[in-house]
């Protein structure tokens, strides 16, 4: 199949676009590069040894996109196109429901519009607000802690109904959990723009000096050493299970949770690198961060079910290999 992939040049994207074209579909992207970089199109297809379209708009720009369908015979979307950091979004809410949700009407609308009955939509597992993990599919959704999450709720809940007016339209909702790691070939893995926001980059660039320390937010959380526990999972693994969502939609709305089934600690995950690697990681202990919950993990029983799909890499493969990919990688921020 033809796949528009929106954020395909981001983190998860490119991975994912990777795995795609590696299972022998075709790929279109569609990313305004806010916080990705032009140069990830070019790595997948140094990986691959296969074309990419490449199309650099915001996918909230309904115009634009309609330009994308119109001339590229689209067969299914996968939607990762959003703003993604938690406390950035209690600090910005407005900028955040406008961009994540504008984007996932645009692409629906295209989609009815042109035909396009298969899509697959990056969604989170912060929709499960307060609910005790291991988070369950079937779990009622709780008011979540930050806007962020809300965006996510409200776009699973317009792809649904959807799904329940329109009987040819299949989409399949992933709620995934803490993607880390990079590509085994050190060519593309997380590389935001700025000083990072999520803990894996932050990590990897305290440990080559990039940054002076990591921050760790909060240790009075009831867990083993109270730092906050999650879900991490090998960003290749995160990436196949896309393609195991696409291959696998049925008609009406579908909802996995993609994650190991295992909760790992923030200083668990700092301990793991440093093993890994042989490097020392500088950090120290700071308030809780707005919009942080204790403990996130996933029950990713239906996934391997319905979808034949298991997380394979485990956290040393994932520090293994974003360390990797944080050596090859030259582009960074000034030392803070």
């Amino acid at each position: 199949m033809n796949i528009l992939v929106t954020g395909g040049a981001g983190y998860i994207g490119s991975h994912t676009c990777v795995a795609l074209l590696e299972a022998g579909h075709s790929v279109v992207i569609a990313d305004n590069l806010c916080n990705s970089k032009r140069e990830s199109v070019e790595k997948i297809i140094d990986i691959t040894k296969k074309e990419v379209t490449f199309f650099e708009v915001d996918v909230t720009d309904q115009e634009a996109v309609d330009v994308i369908f119109n001339h590229n015979n689209i067969d299914g979307v996968i939607h990762f196109a959003g703003m993604k950091a938690v406390g950035e979004s209690v600090e910005i809410p407005l900028t955040y429901y406008y961009n994540n949700i504008v984007s996932t009407m645009v692409l629906a609308k295209a989609c009815q519009k042109y035909g396009v009955n298969s899509f697959v939509f990056s969604s989170s597992a912060t929709v499960y607000g307060d609910n005790a993990a291991p988070f369950v599919e079937t779990m009622n959704l709780l008011p979540t802690t930050n806007p962020y999450g809300e965006t996510k709720a409200m776009s699973e809940r317009i792809l649904s109904d959807i799904a329940k007016a329109d009987s040819e339209f299949s989409v399949s909702i992933l709620r995934y959990f803490n993607p880390v790691g990079a590509h085994e070939s050190g060519l593309i893995g997380e590389a935001p723009n700025g000083i990072p926001n999520n803990l894996m980059p932050y990590v990897t660039q305290v440990a080559k000096g990039t940054l002076n320390k990591l921050r760790v937010f909060g240790s009075d959380y009831p867990t083993l050493d109270g730092s906050g526990v999650r879900d991490f999972i090998h960003v290749v693994d995160l990436a196949e299970g896309h393609v195991a969502a696409l291959d696998n939609l049925k008609k009406g709305a579908h909802i996995y949770n993609l994650g190991t089934g295992q909760g790992t600690s923030v200083l668990e995950l700092v301990k793991a690198f440093e093993e890994a690697n042989g490097i020392e990681v500088h950090y120290e202990i700071v308030e809780r961060r707005p919009g942080d919950i204790a403990s996130c993990y996933a029950d990713a029983s239906k996934a391997e079910r319905e979808l034949g799909w298991t997380a394979k890499r485990d956290i040393f493969a994932m520090c293994r290999d974003a360390w990797k990919f944080e050596k090859n990688y030259k582009d960074l921020v000034e030392i803070k």
